[in-house]
């Protein structure tokens, strides 16, 4: 009786187990969570903020005015040929002269050099209003398809152009491939031509990581519809760097995507001409089509917006520095004065 008694509880209901053996709800004790870590807490002076924005204007300054000059050297010639390249009584009938497989469509531009094109001269194609930022053009594409030779099936992300009609899969699949630029361009100077080099002119990891050397084109362009080029079945994928370049899409509708290099000095005021293939459909959707020849510096091709940009900056913070110095010297506050303080500057709400 006196045991059973003993292991009850108290006849009131009270507990007497110590609160030491009770678990702790509370958080245990870290310096981190108490805020007490070591920490950078820079005293704003005026002197260190003046330094800073010069510091920064000292900078920006200079190496805008170097980009603006980089890209000054560029020397660019640029040729809108979409319409041009139709014949005079198609116009306002483009559709169905870039639809009619029977119709000539060679096209020959002449571009003067305006001054000197030192090697490589860069061969661009630029699009304008082409959304190749589409979601479901850009998600029409199989990666697994493209780097391996057991994954051609998986087709499911590239509808519409997934599989022919009788059901065999389409590699490359998807709109992007399908869609692939198909214009052409010959150059020649004085009726000699001009051999146009188009090795690398992908990115090395793409043909390395993303388009397989074993995987090659099967069922491509075999459909009703043909969207833009085709393909040499008997060349890998990763040797097709044409359709790698087509196939890193574009953020923004109007994009340059390089096209060959000329490996030899154009001079100044020598006269080109250039046999273009205007095959690629632009006219269905109003877009623009140019060739682009270009030269390139240390920031690459002709683009004043970085430099710009720099200058911007780097004019702003030398605006503020001697702002900040005229204000320093004609209106001085001591550090840490408190009767700037809010309640020091209207002790009346403070009393209230």
């Amino acid at each position: 009786m006196s045991s059973s008694l003993a292991s009850s509880s108290n006849l009131d209901g009270s507990d007497d187990t110590s609160p030491q053996q009770k678990q702790s709800k509370k958080p245990k004790y870290s310096r981190f969570t108490q805020q007490e870590l070591p920490a950078c807490k820079p005293l704003l002076t005026p002197g260190i903020v003046i330094g800073i924005f010069a510091l920064v204007a000292v900078l920006f300054i200079p190496i805008g005015l170097a980009s603006l000059s980089a890209s000054e050297a560029v020397v660019e010639v640029i040729d809108r040929y979409d319409a041009d390249c139709v014949p005079n009584d198609m116009h306002g009938k483009e559709l169905d002269f870039i639809q009619n497989s029977s119709t000539n469509k060679t096209c020959t531009r002449r571009l003067t050099i305006p001054k000197t094109m030192k090697s490589p001269v860069h061969i661009y194609y630029e699009l304008d209003n082409f959304y190749q930022n589409h979601r479901r053009y850009v998600k029409s594409r199989s990666d697994k398809q493209l780097l391996q030779p057991s994954k051609e099936a998986e087709t499911k992300v590239c509808a519409p152009e997934g599989n022919t009609p009788d059901g065999k899969p389409i590699v490359p699949c998807g709109l992007i491939a399908w869609s692939l630029f198909n214009d052409t361009y010959q150059f020649s100077i004085n009726s000699g031509s001009i051999q146009v080099n188009k090795k690398n002119i992908a990115w090395a990891s793409d043909r390395s990581h993303k388009f397989s050397k074993d995987v090659y084109p099967k069922n491509f362009q075999k459909g009703a519809l043909i969207g833009g080029g085709k393909l040499n079945e008997s060349i890998p994928l990763s040797e097709q760097e044409d359709l790698i370049v087509w196939m890193r899409t574009a953020a923004l509708p109007t994009f340059r995507k390089l096209y060959g290099r000329i490996e030899k000095d154009l001079n100044a005021n020598e006269e080109i001409t250039v046999v273009i293939e205007n095959n690629y459909n632009t006219y269905s959707f109003g877009g623009q089509k140019k060739l682009v020849l270009s030269t390139a510096t240390w920031i690459g091709g002709k683009n004043n917006f970085l430099g710009v940009a720099y200058l911007t900056v780097g004019g702003l913070c030398l605006s503020l520095v001697l702002a900040f110095i005229v204000l320093y010297l004609f209106k001085p506050r001591t550090l840490g004065d408190p009767s700037y303080l809010s309640w020091n500057r209207n002790p009346s709400a403070s009393t209230d």
